[in-house]
């Protein structure tokens, strides 16, 4: 049963850090440059800007999940089981998300790179 609730917390992990990851860019995409902003109204408007982005503060409590939910598996399995796994195939959920949500370009090698990272997981779990 701790492997069980491990793979779910690792699963949490992966898909509510990649699910942050992705709305924080979204976000960041949607205000735009933080360096022009600041220059010309300046970092109060810049705070302003972010902390009302729906976005971003849903992307921030999508990484508090992730985070607690880390902390969790942490109890139950070695960090070198979680911390491989939930790094390498959050690097592959947010690839995708990137590609799908995003429209960003991701290219033949960053999936080959995608690959061997989920090789790599098997051999870690194994």
């Amino acid at each position: 049963m701790r492997t069980l609730y491990t793979w779910v917390c690792i699963f949490i992990t992966v898909v509510a850090a990649s699910a942050g990851d992705v709305l924080i860019a979204l976000a960041m995409r949607r205000i735009g440059d933080l360096g022009v902003l600041r220059r010309s109204r300046g970092l109060s408007a810049v705070v302003m800007r972010v902390l009302s982005s729906g976005a971003f503060l849903t992307g921030i409590a999508f990484m508090a999940i992730a985070f607690f939910s880390n902390l969790m598996g942490l109890s139950w399995a070695d960090l070198s089981l979680m911390g491989p796994a939930t790094a390498s195939l959050t690097f592959i959920v947010s690839a995708l998300g990137a590609k799908f949500f995003l429209g960003e370009d991701v290219d033949r090698r960053r999936w080959l790179a995608t690959i061997f990272v989920c090789a790599g997981v098997l051999l870690v779990a194994h």
